[in-house]
């Protein structure tokens, strides 16, 4: 079996654009990056089930000559959970413009706490310090928000 260098390319390209926008912060693109790597899936599925042949039924068709269905049912199957996965992050970002006035995703606070510890504890300053200054104003901006 040959694979066409220009599907290839194209399959390639797909997935680099919905991998870059699956890093980025606003959902709107995270929504069409996940949108953009199931056409990148669906495609690289059809590519591999080989050339189009006979239907797979017997008494149609020698064996040889006919096509195998595994990649088309896995395609239809790779659709639907980008379908499902669509109306998801849909919803979410729906949710997220209606509570916060706009879609991005921001960084936990907790999460950059857990970072600045390891990092204190991979310099080797195991002081009990938990809360600093920088640490204080992370920790308010949910409560800030909370009472705009």
């Amino acid at each position: 079996m040959t694979i066409n260098l220009t599907v290839a390319f194209a399959i390639a390209v797909l997935y680099s654009v919905g991998f870059y926008l699956l890093m980025q912060r606003s959902l709107m693109r995270i929504l069409l990056g996940i949108v953009v790597l199931g056409h990148g899936s669906n495609l690289l599925l059809q590519i591999a089930g080989g050339p189009p042949g006979r239907p797979p039924m017997l008494d149609v068709a020698r064996p040889e000559e006919m096509t195998d269905p595994l990649p088309q049912a896995m395609a239809l199957t790779a659709i639907v959970i980008t379908f499902a996965l669509t109306t998801f992050l849909l919803a979410l970002a729906y949710r997220s413009w209606t509570l916060l006035g706009h879609d991005e995703v921001r960084d936990d606070v907790e999460d950059r706490r857990i970072q600045r510890l390891e990092k204190r504890l991979e310099s080797g300053d195991e002081s009990d310090e938990d809360s600093t200054d920088d640490e204080k104003s992370t920790e308010d901006e949910p409560a800030k928000e909370a009472a705009q």
